[in-house]
Parts: C-alpha cells; structure tokens; sequence
C-alpha cells in the first residue's frame, strides 16, 4: 500500500513553478516583489505565504528556464526566461 504522504505539497510545488515561468514569460524584465505582488493578487496565491525573499531563493534552485541580470541603479534582480 502507497502512503500519499506530501502529495499536496509536491502540488503546491509544481502550482508555484508554473505560476511564477508563465508570469515570466508573459513579463520579461520583471522584479521578484513584482512576481509576488502578481500571484497573490491576481492568481490567488495568497495562502502561501510569498515574499520576495522566497521567490529570489526558488528561482535559481528549480526554475532553470529563468535567467537573472543585476539591475545597475537598483541592484535588484532582473528575471527572464531564456529562448
């Protein structure tokens, strides 16, 4: 008998991957505070607990698609999806 321990997690997991690469690839050049401010407003992530801190973690650990540049005047991250 298989145990379903973590299924909703692993659920949650591939939700946020594909929220945050469809919301970069629809608005190149954007911010993690933008990406945050974005799904959970508008896709209703809010129960998740994002910060921007959490996205520019996740980002380079298991979103491989996504490239980032240092702002110049911000020092910011830059986030892109490569081609």
């Amino acid at each position: 008998m298989q145990s379903r321990h973590g299924t909703q997690k692993k659920a949650r997991f591939n939700r946020l991957r594909s929220e945050i690469l469809d919301y970069v690839s629809t608005n190149p050049n954007c911010t993690a505070s933008e990406i945050v401010a974005a799904l959970a407003n508008e896709r209703r992530m809010k129960n998740h607990g994002l910060t921007p801190r959490k996205v520019g973690f996740f980002i380079p650990r298991h979103c491989k698609e996504i490239l980032w540049t240092q702002d110049r005047a911000t020092g910011k991250r830059i986030y892109a999806v490569t081609s």
